[in-house]
């Protein structure tokens, strides 16, 4: 099964599941803000992905951060900072079996339907 992990109210989170009902492809939904969010997961995440790809910075919660909180970055301080505000995590994350993907472009498409994996 596919865990897709995002915000409910994420415009990609909303279309990668919905792509996925279309296609057949079994999933759950783990919505980070409201069903929380752990550092072993984080951590799990940022080892596979790295945490500079999965800390998004475009967002108003990044934005929002005080200086002290993007001074001096690492994958430590990443990991505590996107566990705690887990709108600054870009999404979706899915998981299938240990396998994470990132984003929701052709690539992370053509691996969640089993081809090229």
């Amino acid at each position: 099964m596919i865990t897709v992990y995002g915000l409910k109210n994420c415009d990609t989170c909303r279309k990668a599941r919905k792509w996925l009902t279309a296609q057949g492809l079994e999933h759950r939904f783990h919505d980070v803000r409201a069903d929380g969010l752990d550092a072993t997961t984080v951590k799990a995440w940022t080892a596979t992905l790295g945490w500079e790809k999965l800390l998004n910075r475009r967002g108003t919660t990044w934005r929002g951060l005080g200086d002290a909180d993007k001074q001096d970055l690492d994958q430590e301080k990443a990991v505590a900072l996107m566990t705690a505000q887990p709108a600054l995590i870009k999404r979706p994350v899915f998981d299938v079996a240990g396998t994470y993907a990132l984003g929701f472009d052709d690539q992370v498409q053509t691996m969640l339907n089993g081809e090229n994996s």
